[in-house]
């Protein structure tokens, strides 16, 4: 029988909602037990957040000051050492578990399965390849220990009235010398995670300009939401890397995402495939986007993007 053990993605001692999403992937197995570990420094209240989640039997904290920035190499010999015992390991395929989970695959001498999107046995996946153009199925040894990251997007939100057992563990492993937080260079924002979001508003190389992109800022802080890109919009040097969605950038799944000025190549579309809502606007009307597009407007973005702001009041 499974026992899983998920992998919590916190930040300034938040839950990301990618670690309730790994828990729905989990519970797919049907397994005897899914239980989450939360490493940190101060860890009271995201463990807490952790004990929530429905379907969680124990969430184990390990306290340690070594785990107050999250460094793989740091993370890793301690989750490697605390899966002895389970027969999954999975963690989300964010940036953070994209960095973190190759690292304990190699320590438990496993092969990795990433963006894990369907489970089809205990040791049978599925995962999107060909910017998502193919479905794979991939099949581990039987018997081996199963390390993913699992495609967040493909899974929703595992429901909230849990009561897990939060219980302190204790890990015997070698922490690394050689790599050593130094600093965080990011930018700050006040607008919701792009990876999280329910609300996405997407600028492309329509666009124009950096100058520009502020009415793409001005119509998701309306809405609320976050703030995304194409690659060309990136490449054009308009907003940071860190904002770029699709198959090189970050894979979402918003209840709504706008996408204003964006052909729609198939990187980008990758990124946004499991979208619930999408609206496209573009000048053009026979860009791609409007192919996948729920609601297509055809017209000049400098001026559909003020008359909407108006009707939203």
């Amino acid at each position: 029988m499974a026992k899983v053990l998920v992998v919590a993605e916190h930040l300034g001692g938040k839950l990301n909602s990618a670690t309730a999403r790994c828990v729905s992937a989990a519970a797919a197995l049907n397994p005897e037990a899914i239980d989450i570990v939360v490493l940190a420094d101060d860890l009271a209240g995201v463990a807490a957040e952790a004990a929530q989640i429905a379907g969680v039997r124990t969430v184990r904290t390990v306290a340690n000051p070594a785990n107050a920035h999250p460094v793989a190499q740091v993370l890793a010999p301690q989750i490697a050492a605390l899966a002895a015992g389970y027969s999954h390991v999975f963690g989300p395929s964010t940036t953070f578990g994209k960095d973190l989970m190759p690292c304990v695959a190699a320590l438990l001498g496993v092969e990795q399965v990433s963006d894990l999107m369907a489970v089809e046995g205990s040791h049978v996946f599925k995962r999107p390849i060909y910017a998502g153009n193919a479905i794979v199925t991939v099949e581990m040894p039987a018997g081996s220990a199963v390390v993913a990251t699992v495609r967040t997007a493909s899974w929703p939100e595992a429901a909230r009235g849990g009561s897990a057992t939060v219980e302190a563990a204790s890990v015997e492993a070698a922490l690394p010398t050689h790599t050593r937080f130094v600093a965080l260079a990011g930018a700050s924002s006040d607008r919701p995670d792009l990876q999280s979001a329910r609300r996405v508003v997407s600028g492309g190389r329509g666009v124009g300009s950096e100058e520009n992109f502020r009415i793409i800022y001005s119509l998701a802080d309306k809405l609320g939401a976050a703030v995304g890109a194409s690659r060309a919009a990136v490449d054009a040097g308009y907003v940071p890397s860190d904002l770029q969605v699709g198959q090189t950038g970050k894979i979402i799944a918003p209840d709504l995402y706008i996408a204003v000025g964006i052909s729609g190549a198939i990187q980008h579309l990758t990124g946004i495939k499991d979208a619930g809502t999408i609206v496209a606007i573009n000048k053009d009307g026979d860009a791609p986007i409007f192919e996948i597009a729920d609601i297509g407007l055809v017209g000049d973005l400098f001026q559909i993007l003020p008359a909407l702001e108006q009707a939203l009041g």
